[in-house]
C-alpha cells in the first residue's frame, strides 16, 4: 500500500524544493526585517524560534520532496545517463534531476538560517 501516489510525481515536482527553499528565504529574511524595523515587545528570540521552525519545516518538506523524487528515480537502481528518448527514460531522468535540486535545495535552506548562529539582533 502506498501513502502518496506515483502519480503525485509530474513535472511540478522538478519545482517543488527550489520554490520552498525561495518561500523560506523570503519568508525568514521578511520576518527579521519587519521585527528589526518595528522593534516590538518580543524579543529576538522570538524571531530566531520563528525562524528555526519554519526552517525545520522547510527541510521536512524537501526531504520529502526528495523522496519522492527518489522513488520516482527508481530508488537508485537505474544509473544515469538517461538520455534515450523513452518516457521511461524521461520519468528516470525528472526523478534524478529532482533528487538533485532537493540536496541543493537542502543546503540552501541550511545557508539561509546560518546567520542565527552569528546573529544576536539588530544592529543601530
Amino acid at each position: 500500500m502506498r501513502i502518496i501516489p506515483k502519480e503525485v510525481e509530474t513535472l511540478w515536482t522538478l519545482f517543488t524544493a527550489p520554490v520552498i527553499w525561495a518561500g523560506h528565504f523570503l519568508a525568514c529574511y521578511a520576518m527579521a526585517a519587519i521585527w528589526c524595523a518595528k522593534r516590538g515587545d518580543l524579543g529576538f528570540a522570538v524571531v530566531q524560534a520563528g525562524i528555526v521552525a519554519m526552517t525545520l519545516g522547510a527541510l521536512a518538506m524537501i526531504v520529502l520532496s526528495g523522496w519522492l523524487a527518489w522513488r520516482q528515480w527508481g530508488f537508485g537502481t537505474n544509473d544515469p545517463p538517461h538520455d534515450d528518448p523513452t518516457a521511461t527514460d524521461r520519468n528516470l531522468f525528472q526523478g534524478f534531476a529532482t533528487l538533485l535540486l532537493c540536496g541543493l535545495s537542502f543546503v540552501a535552506v541550511l545557508y539561509v538560517a546560518l546567520p542565527l548562529l552569528f546573529i544576536d539582533g539588530c544592529s543601530s
